[in-house]
């Protein structure tokens, strides 16, 4: 078992907690789907054989299958266990991906309790009613921690991360992103089409109807996701065979 964050074990993400994101389709933080697969290059779409929205929703799908439900649990509670499995396989590697950068980069080992296999195993099975206690993300874990730690971090809201809505961040990471689409040798345009690519930066990202990733903001997010794709394909070497 990899290793787990409390938002994933005790419920801390908004679509928990919202009915209308919870038994819609899909991953739940991932609601532009079909905008995102309008950025491909026809060719790679071509290369997928089917709509980019209904090749997601079948990695969806069986993740899902491989969920274990008991035969007491009602809609909702079997609903919390998929919607688990889905923060487990997907949503929670890239945030523990940065987590282990930046905390490692800085000499810290933050990834205990929480990555106990033991701590993940016994909360897998914690009724929803318990596990969000008091109507709360983390409900739970903000009541266990009472007297152990003050009541400012217990009751502060949960703010996501990487996050910030400074302007002077959009502004940097458009200026990136615009000289890297300007360079001769940029990779990115080998996957996105750069006309629209050009339309992002044009509108600040606000093309997008929705969120590009979870919580996070739009603009600055897609971005950051963009430039952080095209030093992958610079690094890693990897050839987009179309």
């Amino acid at each position: 078992m990899p290793p787990v964050k409390p938002d994933e074990l005790f419920g801390g993400y908004p679509w928990y907690h919202d009915e209308n994101i919870l038994y819609q389709g899909g991953f739940p933080w991932a609601r532009s789907t079909a905008e995102r697969g309008e950025l491909l290059r026809p060719e790679i779409l071509r290369g997928i054989g089917v709509p980019a929205e209904a090749y997601v929703a079948s990695a969806c799908e069986e993740t899902i299958a491989k969920t274990e439900y008991l035969d007491s649990d009602d809609r909702k509670a079997r609903r919390m266990r998929e919607m688990f499995m889905l923060n487990f396989y997907w949503f929670m590697q890239v945030l523990l991906d940065r987590k282990d950068r930046m905390s490692m980069a800085s000499g810290l080992e933050v990834r205990v309790p929480f990555c106990d296999h033991r701590i993940a195993e016994y909360a897998y099975n914690i009724p929803w009613e318990i596990k969000s206690a008091n109507g709360r993300e983390k409900g739970l874990l903000r009541y266990a921690m009472r007297g152990v730690l003050p009541d400012s971090i217990i009751n502060r809201k949960k703010s996501p991360y990487p996050k910030t809505h400074n302007p002077a961040y959009l502004k940097a990471v458009m200026a990136l992103f615009e000289n890297l689409l300007r360079s001769p040798d940029c990779r990115v345009t080998q996957i996105f089409d750069a006309d629209k690519l050009h339309l992002l930066l044009e509108t600040e990202g606000r093309s997008f109807r929705e969120n590009w990733f979870g919580q996070l903001m739009q603009g600055p997010q897609i971005f950051a996701y963009l430039i952080q794709t095209e030093f992958w394909l610079r690094e890693s070497g990897a050839e987009i065979l179309l």
